[in-house]
């Protein structure tokens, strides 16, 4: 193992305070395994851009592309804070990110833990079983109803001059109207594909079963999706071995929350992947505990789905889980990348203080029912990894 370059984003709101306890856990992997991290963190988003005029220090994109192994962003987003445009100040950050590094598959398990209860009609009950909810959510993420917006922001980041979409009136509509492209290619589907393929393969052999692979689009009204539809089918079709099936994004919220059982591997175009991975939080027991990842051929970025939580911003009380799930999956994703089995360890041992922390009873915060700050069950994560980094290495 290496010592690999970490750029961390703490963003605005909340994300400061989620990434702070994520920096605590690396520090505990950093002093008890043989995980090292030469760290760079960026001051970035929309609190900076009120502050300074700018969405993060000029350069900053330069270094995320060129010295980064990896990228760890907490949120972006703070009241009032618009560009001239009216486009989100800190939007260069994360999707400017996510298109000029070309990450163009979003990551987002679904794993419902042991002893996570879900407020269903304003009560913390059990509803699913966990071994119900296990399944991982892949969304594209360059291309689709955003891209658009991907590519202006993209621009931003590396300094080119915007470009204005032109506003037109439709036949048949009157009065204003203001329209967005979806653009699916076939290239940008069969990546993502691939991709989801692959990750099924992958859940195969360290999970001991099979994966079914469910493709999830509106092939039966757009013409995006029917491509992304035939895509799907060809790439099925040189990978037999895996079990494959289909459904339109209308029908499929319904399976989601009613059968998550039928569920492993799920592949999406960008708009419905957004929405549907959002619902999916729900089943493992809210936005967070939901991680995610941003990934290309050539880079990574990690971040927690829940935002900046304005409201929440300084009181220490939102849930951290989802930005430790996020540190999990990068260094899963450095070890896959890698091919550095002792960071694939240190993935295991930290989802396995995550997973024992619930099942044992463990603090938790307001949004499961409980009264924990964010600090104090970052600490007892902390506190779980460590006597188990020493028992292993």
């Amino acid at each position: 193992m290496g010592e690999y370059r970490l750029t961390v984003l703490p963003g605005d709101g909340t994300g400061k305070e989620v990434i702070a306890e994520a920096a605590k856990i690396i520090a505990v992997f950093e002093k008890f395994s043989p995980a090292s991290f030469n760290i760079t963190t960026i001051p970035c988003g929309g609190e900076y851009y009120l502050e300074t005029g700018k969405e993060w220090p000029d350069g900053s994109f330069e270094h995320c592309r060129d010295n980064s192994d990896a990228i760890l962003l907490g949120a972006i987003g703070w009241p009032g804070a618009r560009l001239p445009n009216g486009d989100l100040a800190g939007g260069q950050v994360i999707l400017g990110l996510r298109s000029g590094l070309n990450l163009f598959a979003n990551v987002r398990p679904v794993k419902l833990f042991p002893g996570v209860k879900h407020k269903i009609h304003g009560v913390h009950k059990q509803v699913w079983d966990s071994e119900q909810v296990d399944m991982v959510m892949v969304r594209e993420n360059t291309e689709g109803l955003y891209h658009a917006l991907l590519r202006r922001m993209s621009q931003r980041a590396i300094g080119e001059t915007d470009k204005q979409m032109v506003i037109e009136s439709f036949p048949g509509l009157e009065g204003e109207v203001k329209w967005d492209a979806r653009p699916i290619s076939r290239k940008g589907s069969e990546r993502v594909i691939k991709f989801a393929f692959n990750l099924a393969q992958h859940r195969q052999r360290k999970l001991g079963k099979s994966q079914k692979i469910t493709c999830v689009d509106k092939s039966n009204v757009t013409r995006g999706c029917r491509l992304f539809r035939e895509i799907f089918h060809e790439i099925a079709a040189e990978n037999p071995e895996i079990e494959i099936d289909e459904a339109y994004i209308d029908a499929f919220t319904m399976w989601l929350v009613r059968n998550p059982e039928q569920l492993d591997v799920v592949v999406l175009p960008n708009m419905f992947g957004d929405i549907a991975t959002d619902l999916a939080s729900v089943l493992q027991g809210g936005m967070g505990m939901a991680g995610s990842a941003n990934l290309g051929p050539n880079h990574m970025l990690f971040e927690p789905v829940h935002g900046s939580s304005p409201k929440y911003a300084g009181k220490n009380v939102v849930n951290p889980i989802a930005t430790l799930s996020s540190v999990q999956l990068m260094f899963e994703a450095l070890g896959y990348r890698h091919h550095d089995s002792d960071m694939d360890r240190c993935a295991d041992i930290l989802m396995q203080a995550i997973e024992e922390h619930f099942k044992e009873g463990g603090s938790v915060t307001y949004d499961l029912g409980g009264n924990a700050s964010t600090s104090e069950v970052g600490d007892a994560i902390a506190e779980r990894c460590e006597k188990l980094l020493r028992a292993e290495f």
